[in-house]
């Protein structure tokens, strides 16, 4: 989606899409209190997520301006602005629904039998993602995700705003660890922010998730 070429100048439709919008919260600001307060939620959602809708738009509309009169060069250049921007909204826009005043606890169904099949447990996975989200040099993003060349689950992590996508892997659970995300709350102190928040995971969401990875494959 981010990446632009030569060839994909001859396919400008499939590259620049309508205006993008932010998603409405499926819960209010403060539901996730006190996991998560209603201050960094409103910030995070409101100022944050809204600045990475805005700036894809703006990005977009560049891109088009390019690819419309075959300017190479500026189509390219826009490349990392399309790929941080679109990231974030994609990255955002999945971390919402992975959140819910009702979940945490052990997960349920289909993502628990393959999260016990291969992490062992999911005592051992939850202690194995928190350490590679907590460990994240800069910000970035724990991911969980599904390989379907694999059929297996992946845990990995990616820098910034890079969609799990680059890796050909499908999100299923993604925990944000940008400094916006937790700093206001928990200060420094990442791996409390990342041990808390298993407490909102909605493993519901997640299950249906891994479902739709699955179809794909």
């Amino acid at each position: 989606m981010f990446s632009i070429t030569r060839k994909a100048l001859t396919t400008a439709s499939s590259l620049v899409r309508g205006l993008h919008t932010l998603p409405e919260l499926p819960y209010s600001y403060g539901a996730l209190s006190p996991v998560i307060s209603e201050e960094i939620m409103t910030l995070h959602h409101s100022k944050h997520h809204q600045t990475y809708v805005d700036n894809l738009n703006a990005t977009e509309s560049k891109l088009n301006e390019a690819l419309a009169s075959g300017d190479i060069s500026a189509a390219i250049a826009l490349e990392p602005a399309m790929k941080f921007n679109g990231g974030g909204h994609i990255n955002h826009s999945i971390f919402w629904t992975n959140l819910s005043p009702h979940g945490g606890g052990v997960p349920k169904g289909d993502i628990k039998e393959l999260i016990e099949r291969d992490f062992s447990s999911f005592d051992k996975f939850k202690e194995l993602m928190t350490a590679k989200t907590v460990g994240i040099q800069g910000s970035g993003w724990g991911w969980l995700g599904w390989n379907p060349r694999h059929g297996r689950l992946r845990m990995t992590k990616c820098p910034n705003q890079d969609p799990l996508t680059t890796k050909d892997v499908i999100p299923l659970l993604g925990i944000d660890v940008w400094e916006h995300a937790y700093y206001l709350q928990y200060k420094n102190a990442r791996a409390n922010y990342v041990k808390a928040i298993w407490d909102v995971i909605n493993w519901d969401n997640v299950n249906e998730r891994l479902d739709a990875a699955r179809m794909q494959s």
